[in-house]
């Protein structure tokens, strides 16, 4: 929960562990390392005055070394390529600050992007930042990326909502069998009611994500592109008590607008197949073909306009896009498994600094990455692995792998404003929200007038 109520204490940084030794990969802006002067690349080897390097070492151990109650203290004794001597640092743990909304560029010529990996606390603040920073920008049609999004709170998801629908659209209602039908409207207040819109979702977009991308399409505002959604629709209350314990009850259902259940079909013990439904729908080859999904006995509703739509096991993209696999070889998966890709981008990125540093914005420095020989320098480095080099297949996962190197080497210098725009640029997606916005598509048919009551 910590996570969704936008902030846990620690001292601020993203690391990971090489060659024994804790390595900051990403200092966090805002978080606490970042006010004393940690950068990314060093390395810490001294906490609390003992050295904490070696075997012993582990994520788990780390994490609990350097997370702490907001306002405690911890030493660090910091090496950094730079200097000779060990750097000493006193950091006091404050709440990191956890950003819902990723990233928000715009992605082409009047068209913005804005990625939302779960709904918080802060995410409607957010939100209406990144779209007031896009409309200064002159975006005017806007894709709403919610792929991987677990979802979170309801209160957040119906405020982002409310922006894209005129005032007496349902939003969502709920009804359970000992609680009676409560329905959300959008109340008017809306800042993007006229702007054309896409909601991208795939197979782990749940709850609070579908409940958004249903309202959007039970009410004929957008286009859903992507693949069917998890279909997790229980909706939890939160209960606090007086001594600040809080009781989370499942209480009532989710309906879209149109009165589609999202919730997939649920028997009593039956959890192991639920659990099984991800694994289940992939080796039915659901997420590379539209044709595989049965919808022939579930429960049918209409849109506004009357399009057809499907209840009880979760959210059915307007248009179906396969997962892009190419590429993705066993040469490249594993390297991705064994850290080999991540590491070498984090090795690169240390001994490359100062080249780095020097160019002013990430775009200077992605076309230069992208002039560099990459993947030959980590496919020697995964050799030193004992990954053995396969150049057919190397040569298969090129694109991908040069990719992957160049967002991942941005970020550790510019951060996510640079990681995302270069790590989706091939993103199949977001290549066809792009595609319908410029070509107007991006609305449905039939736009209806009526409201749903």
């Amino acid at each position: 929960g910590d996570e969704l109520d936008g902030h846990f204490s620690g001292i601020g940084v993203e690391f990971m562990i090489q060659n024994d030794t804790i390595t900051i990969v990403n200092v966090i802006n805002g978080g606490a390392s970042e006010a004393v002067g940690i950068m990314s690349g060093d390395r810490i080897v001294i906490v609390d005055d003992s050295l904490f390097v070696g075997k012993i070492i582990s994520q788990d151990k780390v994490l609990r070394k350097l997370r702490g109650q907001k306002g405690t203290q911890v030493k660090l004794g910091i090496k950094r390529n730079s200097s000779k001597d060990l750097l000493d640092f006193v950091v006091t743990r404050d709440d990191v600050p956890v950003k819902t909304v990723d990233v928000a560029y715009q992605i082409e010529k009047n068209i913005g992007y804005v990625k939302i990996s779960r709904f918080g606390e802060n995410t409607y603040n957010e939100f209406i930042t990144a779209i007031s920073k896009l409309k200064s920008q002159g975006c005017e049609s806007f894709i709403i990326d919610l792929q991987q999004n677990t979802g979170g709170y309801l209160h957040a998801a119906n405020l982002m909502v409310n922006e894209f629908l005129d005032r007496g659209q349902l939003i969502v209602y709920t009804e359970g069998r000992a609680y009676p039908r409560e329905d959300s409207y959008a109340n008017g207040t809306g800042s993007c009611k006229t702007n054309q819109m896409v909601v991208l979702i795939d197979e782990s977009s749940a709850s609070a994500s579908e409940i958004f991308a249903g309202a959007i399409q039970d009410n004929d505002r957008g286009v859903i592109v992507g693949r069917r959604s998890f279909g997790k629709g229980l909706v939890q209350n939160q209960h606090k008590f007086k001594d600040g314990s809080a009781i989370r009850l499942t209480i009532a259902r989710y309906h879209t607008p149109s009165g589609r259940c999202i919730q997939k079909a649920y028997e009593r013990g039956g959890y192991e197949d639920y659990s099984k439904d991800l694994m289940n729908r992939y080796l039915r080859g659901e997420f590379d073909n539209q044709d595989s999904i049965k919808m022939d006995n579930l429960p049918l509703f209409h849109t506004l306009a009357g399009r057809p739509v499907y209840g009880d096991d979760g959210i059915m993209p307007d248009v179906f896009i396969p997962r892009d696999t190419i590429g993705q070889n066993s040469y490249y998966i594993r390297i991705m498994n064994s850290g080999a890709l991540r590491e070498f981008a984090f090795l690169y990125t240390d001994n490359n600094r100062e080249k780095l540093k020097s160019f002013k914005k990430w775009e200077d420095a992605a076309k230069y990455l992208s002039q560099q020989p990459l993947v030959g320098l980590l496919a020697s480095y995964a050799e030193k692995k004992e990954i053995r080099r396969r150049p057919y297949l190397i040569e298969e996962a090129r694109r991908l792998m040069q990719t992957q190197l160049e967002s991942l080497i941005i970020r550790n210098v510019f951060g996510d404003d640079g990681f995302y725009p270069v790590y989706q640029k091939d993103d199949v997606l977001i290549k066809k929200a792009v595609d319908l916005l410029k070509a107007n598509k991006a609305i449905p048919k039939a736009v209806a007038t009526q409201k749903y009551k």
